[in-house]
């Protein structure tokens, strides 16, 4: 338990090598992702649980509170630089915790996330999948799902967005699931767009395929972390 501002956080580390923060989705799910089965081989992985989420203290916030606590969970740990790793929406918090920060993300592993953006057609067709997509049962907090939701929104709409992205010089891998239904062509564009920025697919496995084929997922992140 870590304490940052008035939140008490609650942060799971497994492994020893290069340090690694790993991120979870919704926004506003638990911690879904720490386990020793699915942590990055030869890494020293780091789970924190948002503030107002499961084990941790605290309530709604915005992007930047929660990148706040990301800081000042590393600051508390003694972490001068790590690695983060995203899933859905823990990819988009984790460009932007790179964008605003290069100076503590060595690089950004960002996993089947949405991108900047609300576009009409990319909703269009998530929608239109849920029925085919394997149920995967993830506590959340609504309250601080609606707050962050907000704030992605708030964020997006910056005018210096796409300039700040363009500059930001920090490695970026975005990777896709093949059978994700939430089309991939938002995070193609980032990694496009950034300077050291790189696509690749994962064929044959859902969003979650971090629950599907754990195995998958940790060879996966493995991989794109010690190529980081």
């Amino acid at each position: 338990m870590i304490q940052v501002g008035a939140a008490t956080l609650h942060v799971g580390v497994t492994g020893d090598g290069p340090d690694v923060v790993v991120l979870t989705g919704g926004p506003g799910c638990v911690q879904y992702l720490e386990g020793d089965d699915l942590a990055p081989r030869e890494h020293r992985a780091w789970y924190p649980e948002l503030r107002g989420v499961g084990r941790s203290g605290g309530g709604p916030h915005t992007m930047e509170e929660a990148i706040a606590d990301l800081e000042g969970i590393r600051e508390a740990v003694g972490v001068g630089t790590w690695i983060v790793v995203g899933h859905s929406w823990g990819c988009d918090l984790g460009v932007r915790y790179a964008v605003e920060h290069p100076e503590a993300v060595a690089a950004v592993v960002g996993i089947a996330g949405r991108g900047p953006q609300r576009d009409r057609t990319w909703s269009e067709a998530y929608e239109s999948g849920k029925p085919t997509e394997p149920l995967v049962e993830i506590a959340w907090a609504p309250d601080v799902h609606a707050a962050l939701s907000a704030s992605f929104t708030d964020w997006i709409h910056r005018p210096n967005l796409w300039r700040e992205l363009a500059t930001c010089d920090v490695p970026m891998h975005f990777i896709a699931a093949g059978n994700d239904i939430r089309p991939s062509w938002s995070i193609e564009q980032v990694a496009a767009l950034v300077p050291r920025g790189r696509f690749s697919t994962v064929p044959g496995v859902p969003h979650d395929f971090w629950f599907t084929h754990p195995e998958v997922w940790t060879k996966t992140i493995t991989n794109a972390c010690t190529a980081s």
